[in-house]
């Protein structure tokens, strides 16, 4: 029987990247400039995944709010100058890539992170792979789980939504997909467990990038 999905969309960081060490740096970098105290590594797990201007937001004290536009504007060009100096791929990435670009699907990314660092990291850091589109967040424009990006994808594309597979590693990747009506995979190998994934309404659950391999097949249950 014929696969039913023609492209897959991913998130990036926690996603194809592990970019925590990075973001950690650059958050604690742009703390550091405006005199507050850093977060543990940790910390970035929850703070990451909901766009630069929402974790510096919440990386500030709630009485040190004044001090957010000129830290974000350190974060952003921290992350343009560091933001790849420890993010690599994950175990298992690049095989799984491998896979899908022989299966025939097309490759597409829509993150949260700044276009500008999106799009670099993905030059930089996925050079092998063709990505029939790269998006990031664009001044303006919507964040996930706003649909809007993942659908304007499908157009462009040419496919689709129901013949999506969406990767991702957060509740908000999992409604982005969910209200686009894409079919929604959960990435244990990122920044968030299980039970958030699955309480966000995860179709599949995967814990190797090669698992995703076995959903192409006969289609997904």
């Amino acid at each position: 029987m014929p696969t039913r999905f023609r492209a897959a969309l991913f998130d990036l960081d926690g996603t194809l990247l592990d970019t925590l060490a990075d973001i950690a740096a650059a958050g604690n970098h742009a703390l550091a400039q405006v005199g507050q105290p850093p977060h543990p590594l940790h910390a970035y797990r929850q703070l990451a995944g909901q766009g630069a201007a929402w974790l510096i937001e919440h990386a500030l004290p709630p009485d040190q709010q004044h001090l957010a536009p000129r830290a974000l504007e350190v974060f952003k060009a921290w992350q343009l100058a560091h933001g790849l100096d420890q993010t690599r791929p994950y175990p298992g990435i690049a095989e799984m890539l491998d896979a899908l670009v022989a299966k025939g699907l097309q490759l597409a990314v829509l993150s949260n992170k700044p276009e500008a660092a999106t799009q670099e990291a993905v030059r930089r850091r996925l050079e092998r792979w063709r990505f029939a589109a790269v998006v990031g967040q664009r001044e303006g424009g919507p964040l996930k789980p706003d649909p809007a990006g993942a659908l304007a994808l499908a157009r462009q594309l040419g496919v689709p939504p129901a013949q999506w597979l969406y990767l991702g590693d957060t509740k908000v990747d999992m409604e982005t997909a969910g209200r686009a009506g894409m079919f929604r995979v959960g990435v244990l190998w990122g920044f968030r467990d299980e039970a958030e994934l699955r309480a966000a309404g995860a179709d599949r659950i995967v814990r190797h990038p090669l698992e995703v391999l076995c959903l192409l097949e006969g289609g997904a249950v």
